[in-house]
């Protein structure tokens, strides 16, 4: 029996032998016009095999056994050309996007026993409903089996090493995914690098779900039969791509912090973040644990970076030492920069959550009670990023209360605080702040905007409120007391209207609000002293010099306020110059009552 397997043997392997004729070294073995004879090849392969181990056991100095070990060399000659130059030819058939996309259910796992015969026989069905690809990948399996069977699996993970690390590491440099160190990083201007990290962005899914993902399925298929074999390749092709892919964020997270990068920084971190389970997945074997270390390293250098400049940002707010004040009492510039950025990071609450829930040592934000009452921490994924955001804000807040000490006039600090907390809060109602920060807070803000303009009302128009006598008092006036409180309104209303025309309310409804507040106590208290003295004044001759604005004139006089048109003589309350108020522009004082 042995004698009639070697000479069975002995026909097809030497028919395909690489030294035997011109025909054997230039055609294939492994091609769809010849799969019957590569089914009889390896079957042949098969039985050799267990006539040699036969042999070996039984008559181990028996020359039928050097003509097997002879046959064996040319076999695995024969299917090492085989196995090259289906990897070689294919490259095509077996890039990672198809390899990736592969359902390999169909294809038996285990050392071809009797279902080989059955999968061959099936071959022609293979072809007619899987896409050739499968075809390529089964064969390369069909090699990788016999040869590791028969101990020259050694030649075979060469050739396959060699091979597929070329075209992964063809693929990420493509890709543009190269070794990039930190002096690269730290040298480089922040738009080169901004692009550098638009790209790695840009391909890293690819390079994850498609490149890695395709080679360790092509791997673990083609060595189905050794997990050692598996790893051993699956290591030596994707672990230096894997560790350069990965370490590119760490590098970023180690330049220079500023401001502008926290962003890239929580796109890098967020994409990361989301990708670790597909690469530990991926890279699941002990020798490719320092990849998986990497990403792991990457996310934690990139959150410490991204705290690093939250943290720099509140300190540059407390930092601000400018003594100059916003002309008008304004939106501060610090206002504006602070806003937009805290409302832009917003945007990555739910990362920031896991940066801030994360970090070793988390940081504590004191707040009082009264300003912020964040939700329990198991009750929203975003809680954290509340907090952190809710802070971020107190300190801005904080900051501007000391700008406005700044200015002379106590009014003007009221409208100063108005503007920018009324900025503030709008910012927020527009944004992804408003969810995080809750309805609560933003009415007590709006509470506190409300405070302001009340202050500022008190403030600002007392002296000419004061000017106007009660009703009771109205009635025992003298045409000269009168008159003398005529022209003491006059005076102290033109002074302060004059100085308010170059403050400044950016806002249009809360510049009607307070004009509203200022209008139901002036021009109501005026209007009521107008009408008692309207008899008098047209009795008493003269009286119209004193008698300078009518009550609606006054009304037409406010809504000029707040626009910021005419020029005051404090300097903590300039503003550009020019008006189109009938204060400076010289319109007059408005209707002069005329005793009739």
């Amino acid at each position: 029996m042995v004698e009639e397997a070697l000479e069975e043997a002995n026909k097809i392997i030497t028919k395909w032998d690489l030294n035997s004729n011109s025909y054997s070294r230039i055609t294939f073995l492994f091609t769809p016009d010849n799969r019957n004879e590569a089914q009889e090849f390896l079957k042949a392969v098969k039985q050799l095999r267990r006539s040699m181990h036969f042999l070996v056991s039984v008559h181990s100095n028996s020359n039928l056994l050097v003509l097997a070990q002879n046959l064996m060399q040319i076999a695995m000659k024969r299917l090492e050309k085989e196995f090259y130059q289906i990897l070689s030819a294919n490259r095509n058939k077996l890039d990672p996007e198809s390899v990736s996309s592969k359902r390999l259910s169909h294809v038996d796992t285990d050392e071809y026993s009797e279902s080989e015969n059955e999968v061959y026989h099936r071959s022609s069905e293979i072809e007619e409903v899987e896409a050739v690809s499968d075809i390529v990948m089964y064969d390369l399996k069909s090699i990788a089996d016999c040869m590791t069977s028969c101990g020259y699996g050694q030649e075979c993970v060469q050739i396959y090493k060699l091979i597929r690390k070329s075209i992964v590491d063809e693929g990420l440099y493509k890709l543009g995914i190269t070794k990039f160190g930190s002096s690269q990083s730290n040298r480089m201007e922040w738009g080169v690098l901004e692009d550098k990290i638009k790209k790695w962005l840009g391909v890293v899914k690819i390079v994850v779900r498609t490149l890695f993902t395709g080679e360790r399925i092509l791997s673990d298929h083609v060595f189905s039969a050794s997990e050692a074999t598996r790893e051993s390749c699956f290591t030596h092709i994707c672990k230096e791509g894997g560790l350069t892919l990965l370490h590119f964020p760490e590098q970023v997270a180690k330049s220079k912090k500023t401001a502008d990068k926290i962003f890239r920084l929580m796109d890098l971190y967020e994409l990361l973040t989301d990708l670790m389970p597909e690469i530990e997945s991926i890279f699941s074997f002990q020798s490719t644990l320092p990849v998986r270390s990497q990403g792991y390293s990457s996310i934690t250098k990139l959150g410490d970076s991204i705290q690093a400049i939250l943290h720099d940002f509140e300190t540059s707010i407390q930092k601000d030492h400018s003594k100059t004040p916003v002309l008008g009492g304004g939106i501060h510039p610090l206002t504006r920069s602070s806003c937009e950025f805290i409302t832009r990071i917003s945007d990555y609450a739910l990362v920031l959550s896991k940066i801030v829930s994360e970090s070793p040592t988390p940081s504590k934000f004191p707040m009082p009670t009264s300003y912020f009452s964040t939700p329990s921490p198991n009750s929203s994924p975003y809680a954290a990023a509340s907090t952190r955001l809710a802070w971020m804000i107190l300190v801005l807040l904080c900051k501007l209360e000391t700008k406005a000490e700044l200015y002379k006039d106590v009014s003007l600090s009221y409208i100063f605080l108005a503007n920018n907390l009324h900025f503030v809060v709008s910012a927020v109602c527009s944004s992804s702040l408003e969810h995080l920060l809750g309805d609560d807070w933003i009415a007590k803000q709006q509470k506190k905007v409300k405070q302001y303009v009340v202050n500022y009302e008190a403030t600002a128009w007392d002296r000419v409120l004061n000017s106007i006598p009660d009703d009771e008092s109205a009635l025992t006036l003298s045409n000269r007391q009168i008159s003398e409180c005529f022209l003491r309104f006059n005076s102290l209303f033109e002074e302060l209207y004059r100085k308010q025309t170059s403050w400044i309310v950016d806002d249009a409804k809360l510049r009607e609000e307070i004009k509203v507040l200022v209008a139901s106590k002036l021009v109501v208290g005026y209007r009521r002293f107008y009408m008692k003295c309207k008899e008098i004044m047209r009795e008493e001759t003269g009286m119209e010099a004193v008698v300078r604005f009518a009550p609606e004139d006054l009304e037409n006089h406010l809504s000029y306020l707040f626009r910021g048109t005419a020029v005051s003589g404090s300097s903590s309350s300039s503003a550009s110059s020019g008006s189109s108020s009938p204060v400076s522009s010289g319109h007059g004082w408005g209707r002069v009552i005329r005793p009739r």
